[in-house]
């Protein structure tokens, strides 16, 4: 009698392909709440409702990019399907705004860029959850294929000038300040607004080269990917 087979829902591929799809659904259902709590709110009060988007969905905006760097460790053991170093530029381009601009300058909360950024950071998100997650179960609707290959081509743009005034923005309040400045021995000393400038350059540079698309992108953009494939975006 030979050995018994095990039961589908415990062989390793479904048990990838579940982990996979709880991991977007909860990232889908975190953005979506994140973008409908600001549709809501600027219906609601209007213009007003933008200086405060960050205190009121600033939690759960950094919960969710948080949670996202399991992505570079699904690239890494094989359970996702991308490049891992692209991805990696991009996630610390995301915290790097997030986390040093945006949430340890009180003062730059408050600006319009923030809730203008975490609007095209959710769109994208949500379509490209929504597609990854849907490619898991093997399911693929070709307007959804074209979303999630498409539209980061004209927000990713914008994406870039919008993080580029948040850091314009914060530098008045980081030369204030002296976030993140400090002194070093030997009379060496770490100036954090040079550095941010020094990214600033760099973040455009890289945009200059995200827009040159590679070979056969074009002809990739309506065929659906494999499960654990997820486009990449701002």
């Amino acid at each position: 009698m030979g050995p018994l087979a095990l039961p589908a829902w415990l062989q390793p591929r479904y048990r990838k392909n579940a982990y996979l799809f709880i991991y977007y659904l909860i990232q889908f259902c975190g953005h979506s709440w994140i973008f409908t709590n600001m549709t809501v709110r600027f219906f609601s009060f209007g213009k007003d409702s933008m200086v405060d988007t960050f205190y009121a969905i600033g939690f759960v905006m950094r919960l969710c990019q948080s949670i996202s760097l399991l992505e570079l460790l699904h690239i890494y053991v094989g359970i996702e399907y991308n490049h891992l170093l692209p991805r990696f530029l991009q996630l610390t381009e995301r915290i790097i705004i997030l986390f040093v601009v945006i949430t340890s300058q009180e003062e730059v909360q408050g600006k319009y860029v923030v809730c203008v950024l975490f609007i095209f950071w959710n769109l994208l998100d949500m379509v490209r959850y929504t597609y990854s997650m849907l490619s898991v179960i093997g399911i693929s609707y070709a307007v959804l294929t074209w979303l999630s290959q498409t539209l980061w081509m004209p927000i990713y743009p914008l994406c870039v000038l919008a993080e580029a005034f948040a850091i314009y923005q914060s530098l008045p309040y980081f030369e204030s300040f002296g976030t993140y400045s400090t002194e070093l021995p030997f009379d060496l000393s770490i100036y954090f607004p040079y550095v941010l400038k020094i990214y600033l350059m760099m973040l455009f540079i890289g945009t200059n080269e995200a827009e040159v698309l590679p070979p056969g992108q074009c002809r990739r953009r309506t065929t659906p990917m494999s499960p654990g494939r997820s486009c990449q975006a701002c």
